[in-house]
């Protein structure tokens, strides 16, 4: 949410005479009421103006804090194997989730390095990034460019999906017990005291969870079955049943793509926009079913409903606040978009915009219809 902004109001003072004091203008009565309505406005929103990252990292911690810590099995960018599960019950864990494009990322980069340099024998430091619209490539570079020495894992998905990827970044730290003590987003005193507390809980061994309970096993080359709720509060049925013979797109997206992105990766900005204004076009298309898929990463319910009203989307929109869809369907970059037949299967995977798309429907609508 774009921050609060006070318009500043410059009134003459006029002093009164004897008979009478002159009343401010109508103009100015308007700008003071403006003024005034702007102020509450914030005052209400405060916690969404200030603190956005924070919720993200609150709404991951929920659910997470205090339970075991994942058994999970990382490999990292140089080949090499991380057993979390070896630590538990020895020392304590520090993952920090990440990505080379992520500007608070860069700022608590420091940060992070300074930890692992002193992190000494009790704890384990290890750089977690997301896999979202990076490449290994990517961090390659980044970590060269800042000398980074801690062991990096490219996720695909699974590791932030087991500690409620939301923020980046976002801090998670494990206690020798096992289990997960802290979930945030600032490097700040409350990760420090964290940090510190957990290199002194009580070990124990038996604090895991089966490394089954964070994977995903279904086809992603087929839907079966699977039920999406929308915005409006209608589910989206993606079986051949409710598809009525008719081909459905699968429109991944994020709605920060193409502000965010703007500055730094300004082809992907243009591909999000050009992706979003061809969908427009397409979508009016009856013989064909659309879905847009928001990532949940660093947005919520209010920030798609905003991207939908400022676009004037008109095709249902899911919010994927816990990645499941990103998942399932193997689709780590934005915008992505999946053509699925009548059956329910997979037939085409886009990335960015594709001239011969509208074609493609038509002919894929068309041999549908005839075997109908």
């Amino acid at each position: 949410m774009a921050p609060c902004i006070y318009r500043k109001v410059a009134l003459k003072a006029t002093p009164p005479d004897r008979e009478h004091v002159r009343m401010p203008s109508k103009e100015v009565v308007v700008r003071i009421v403006v003024l005034f309505l702007l102020i509450l406005l914030c005052g209400f929103q405060t916690s969404l103006c200030a603190e956005t990252g924070d919720q993200h990292a609150q709404a991951a911690a929920r659910g997470l804090v205090g339970t075991a810590a994942p058994k999970l099995v990382l490999k990292t960018v140089d080949g090499q194997t991380i057993d979390l599960a070896s630590y538990y019950g020895k020392k304590a864990v520090y993952l920090e989730f990440w990505a080379t494009w992520c500007v608070p990322c860069r700022e608590q980069m420091p940060h992070l390095k300074e930890v692992y340099q002193h992190a000494g024998p009790d704890l384990a430091v290890i750089a977690v990034d997301v896999g979202f619209d990076d490449t290994e490539a990517d961090v390659l570079k980044y970590r060269q460019a800042m000398g980074l020495k801690m062991p990096i894992v490219f996720d695909d998905g699974s590791i932030g999906k087991a500690f409620h990827l939301r923020v980046t970044p976002q801090h998670v730290v494990i206690g020798r017990d096992g289990r997960v003590l802290f979930v945030g987003h600032e490097a700040n005193a409350k990760l420090a005291a964290a940090l510190l507390a957990a290199r002194t809980s009580t070990a124990s061994s038996s604090a895991t969870i089966a490394a089954s309970d964070v994977s995903d096993h279904d086809d992603p080359e087929h839907v079966a079955n699977l039920t999406v709720p929308t915005l409006s509060g209608e589910p989206f049925h993606l079986d051949a049943h409710h598809g009525n013979g008719h081909p459905t797109v699968l429109v991944f997206l994020s709605p920060w793509c193409e502000t965010y992105f703007a500055e730094s990766r300004p082809a992907l900005a243009a591909s999000c926009k050009a992706v979003r204004e061809q969908v427009a076009t397409l979508s009016s298309d009856s013989q064909v079913r659309w879905l847009g898929i928001a990532s949940g990463l660093w947005a919520g319910k209010d920030d798609l409903l905003a991207y939908q009203r400022e676009h004037h989307v008109t095709m249902p929109l899911a919010l994927d606040a816990s990645g499941t869809l990103f998942r399932r369907f193997c689709v780590m970059h934005v915008p992505t978009l999946l053509i699925i037949d009548a059956q329910g299967h997979v037939v085409r995977r886009i990335e960015g915009v594709d001239p011969q798309l509208p074609d493609e429907l038509k002919a894929l609508a068309a041999n549908q219809s005839a075997a109908r």
